[in-house]
């Protein structure tokens, strides 16, 4: 029988403890330095205007690093952890900044937008909805809207092509219920875990367009319904001209984005 391993004294664990940090601050400065190099790389392509944000690659490296086998942390530290790293690093490629319209909770919204965008960037916030959709508007601006049943801001990107929703906040579902949508004019690509926002004028209730959507195989889910106006969630990522959406129920619809699944689920 394998003998136990003895318990290490408190100062043995002070000083693992201590020397993890300090190879932390190391690989921790090394990728903050790579920030200017990225920098660089964009402006020899003649890429130094074009926004640097990348949802679908953000996305995509926080699922492999949430399935590597892990002890101790929790799915929400690493989030927290990388997403600060990588607001750090977009804040020294360009001008990130935010605008936040935070609804009934104002104070949540907030939250929610530093766990998604870490502390570098500047964040306002809004009087009302068009606020942050005119900062989303702007180089390197990022609008925050909270989702509300007395507020159809998102029924106006139908007539914005180029702002598109990338973000869904939050981003792990152990942090509650879905609560607002970042917006922005950025590169909205699958990640293969998919969540599209479609909205529609149809009359008829939520579950008959919900039904008619999965005749055509389309899962959907209501979000919120406010003045004639009503946002589904789309199972997948679906492009605007997808042929099944342009047969649902409404005269005026359209996709108005799209952001990954839940880290977590």
């Amino acid at each position: 029988m394998a003998e136990a391993k003895p318990t290490p004294s408190l100062e043995e664990v002070r000083q693992r403890i201590d020397a993890i940090d300090a190879n932390l601050l190391r690989l921790v400065d090394e990728r903050a330095a790579l920030a200017g190099v990225v920098k660089g790389a964009k402006a020899a392509a003649g890429d130094a205007e074009r926004f640097g944000l990348r949802p679908a690659r953000e996305a995509m490296l926080l699922r492999r690093l949430l399935a590597a086998p892990r002890n101790g942390a929790s799915p929400g530290l690493v989030v927290r952890i990388w997403r600060e790293l990588i607001g750090e690093s977009l804040s020294v490629q360009g001008p990130l900044h935010l605008s936040v319209w935070g609804g009934r909770d104002p104070a949540r919204v907030t939250e929610l937008t530093r766990h998604r965008f870490g502390a570098a960037p500047p964040l306002g916030a809004a009087a009302k909805p068009e606020d942050a959709i005119a900062v989303a508007k702007t180089s390197w601006g990022v609008g925050v809207c909270a989702l509300t049943p007395d507020n159809a801001w998102w029924g106006r990107l139908l007539a914005e092509p180029k702002l598109k929703v990338f973000a869904a906040l939050p981003c792990l579902a152990a942090w509650g219920p879905l609560s607002a949508l970042a917006v922005g004019e950025v590169d909205v690509e699958p990640t293969g875990d998919d969540r599209t926002f479609w909205v529609t004028d149809a009359a008829q209730p939520s579950p008959a367009i919900e039904e008619a959507l999965s005749r055509d195989g389309v899962a959907a889910t209501l979000l919120v319904e406010t003045g004639g106006l009503k946002l589904f969630v789309l199972a997948g990522f679906y492009q605007a001209g997808d042929p099944r959406l342009a047969r649902a129920p409404g005269r005026l619809s359209g996709v108005i984005g799209a952001a990954p699944a839940p880290l977590d689920v």
